[in-house]
């Protein structure tokens, strides 16, 4: 064999070196994460305005003006007078006409019988986005690994919650009751806001790819991980606090602030009567622990903010800067829902508070899971 120099290369020149393998999780199949996302923000906003309208049926009276559930047929409004006249008569059998609505005219009814049926038919082009893009990314094998089950899941919460929507207003049709039961309206929209929670935290684990929420989930902050979650679990039951004020219009009998009546914790707040539906009919009680949850809620998100100006990740701390502005804002709105005894454009104003609180929220708690670590000069990496 001929000696060869030193520094002489070694291998072929010409030759051709074989392509590097990607590591596990590059390689596997990532779907169509763009498209989904962009499927799950259009469903967002139809469920953001499903609860704006939702909150909008309540507030005009309009939820029981529907005493029947035809999940399907009832997409198709009154075509004729004989339709309409057909509709008011079944309306004019349940106790809230009969006792706060008696002489209503036909064109009075009429208008709060769209705003049901708006609220109705949002809730079917929900189901109908929903089904359309779950079929079309399964059916053409675009969903990413593991991704199947979740987005099934919103499905099955979306037909519970149209399940859960008549059983809310068929509280209303029984002897005696003048609107539906609060506790159900709580349920009611409680179920909505955790569609919309899922739908926003998708929507964050989509806009990475797998192999970057790895990478930066190492960097994860545990701790504000955490406090962030017993947040957003506190947040949620203000909101379903909110629907209990909401459903027995107690935001309306009190309207002074910081006392209620004149009095830190009024004299009705509790009912003998009543027993253990003080909580969802003592229109006193309701609002005295929505008002105390609410100072409580605002001191704990100042003590997460309070940690999360410590995080190295210049992201996450502007995501709960955005958070603690966010619910001062939604605050501000309740107080103000209070002063003025919750006209229809603040109280709607107030549910849209909330959920942009939630989602701002749930955005902040990913960035303390996953956070998007920069270099000194402020590169995103």
């Amino acid at each position: 064999m001929a000696k060869r120099p030193v520094f002489q290369e070694v291998s072929d020149p010409q030759a051709v070196r074989p392509a590097q393998t990607p590591g596990m999780i590059d390689a596997r199949p990532r779907g169509a994460r763009r498209a989904i996302r962009a499927w799950l923000a259009v469903l967002f906003l139809l469920v953001l305005a499903m609860i704006v309208v939702g909150g909008a049926t309540r507030l005009t009276g309009s939820g029981l003006s529907i005493t029947e559930w035809k999940p399907v047929t009832g997409a198709i409004p009154p075509m004729n007078a004989a339709d309409w006249q057909s509709e008011f008569d079944l309306y004019r059998q349940i106790p809230q006409y009969q006792e706060l609505n008696a002489g209503m005219s036909l064109s009075e009814f009429q208008f709060i019988y769209w705003w049901e049926w708006g609220h109705r038919l949002l809730g079917r082009v929900v189901g109908l986005v929903w089904a359309l893009g779950f079929v079309f990314f399964w059916a053409t094998s675009r969903i990413p690994t593991g991704w199947t089950p979740r987005l099934l899941g919103l499905g099955a919460l979306g037909g519970l919650q149209g399940a859960i929507g008549w059983w809310m207003v068929s509280s209303g049709l029984n002897e005696g009751m003048l609107r539906v039961a609060s506790y159900r309206l709580a349920t009611h929209l409680g179920i909505a806001f955790l569609i919309l929670g899922l739908i926003t935290w998708y929507v964050l684990q989509l806009s990475r790819t797998e192999a970057e929420l790895l990478r930066s989930r190492r960097a994860g902050e545990a701790k504000l991980f955490r406090m962030s979650t017993g947040l957003m679990h506190l947040t949620f039951v203000q909101i379903l606090l909110g629907a209990l004020v909401a459903g027995i219009d107690a935001g309306r009998t009190y309207t002074g602030w910081p006392t209620m009546g004149g009095e830190w914790i009024p004299a009705a707040i509790w009912d003998g009567t009543l027993g253990w539906r003080n909580f969802f009919e003592n229109p006193a009680l309701v609002q005295f622990i929505h008002r105390m949850t609410g100072y409580l809620l605002a001191i704990f998100a100042v003590v997460v903010w309070l940690r999360a100006r410590r995080s190295p990740h210049p992201v996450t701390r502007r995501a709960y800067g955005l958070m603690i502005v966010a619910m001062a804002a939604q605050i501000a709105l309740g107080i103000a829902n209070v002063i003025y005894a919750s006209p229809m454009h603040l109280a709607l104003t107030h549910q849209f508070g909330a959920v942009v609180l939630f989602a701002v929220l749930l955005r902040a708690r990913h960035h303390a899971r996953y956070p998007i670590e920069t270099s000194i000069r402020g590169v995103t990496r």
